[in-house]
């Protein structure tokens, strides 16, 4: 199994139990994107200390609990250092008690055991109607 493989079953894990495990697997130059952000959201954070500031203010405040990240594939590139992971993550609406999930494409760099590059791209329209829903 690449490092890469193995970082992302790192990511997994901490995304359905403690989703600041994900700081722990960045690189301090990590570069983060998330293309298709809804306007008004950041797309790119271009250090490791960008990211764990902007996730600790956020994180908090997060309406899901993610129980499962399902129906991945894992596509292995030419690259040793790089893999594109197809997932879904799917867990609870906590103010309304729903059930929901929604799919992500996710391409990953790692060198030397760390995080370099995670660009993710979102279903933002299953989201928006996720979170739309919420009661204000």
């Amino acid at each position: 199994m690449s490092a890469a493989v193995e970082t992302f079953e790192a990511m997994r894990a901490g995304w359905l139990g403690d989703p600041a495990a994900f700081d722990d697997l960045l690189a301090d130059d990590a570069v983060i994107e998330t293309p298709f952000a809804p306007t008004g959201h950041r797309r790119r954070f271009d250090s490791k200390a960008e990211f764990v500031e902007f996730a600790g203010r956020t994180r908090g405040g997060m309406p899901v609990r993610f129980e499962e990240c399902r129906n991945v594939t894992v596509h292995e590139t030419a690259d040793p250092e790089k893999i594109v992971v197809e997932y879904e993550l799917a867990g609870t609406v906590l103010p309304t008690g729903q059930s929901a999930s929604a799919a992500f494409i996710g391409v990953l760099r790692v060198r030397d055991g760390r995080i370099v590059h995670w660009r993710e791209y979102q279903d933002t329209a299953a989201i928006t109607e996720i979170l739309g829903a919420l009661p204000s």
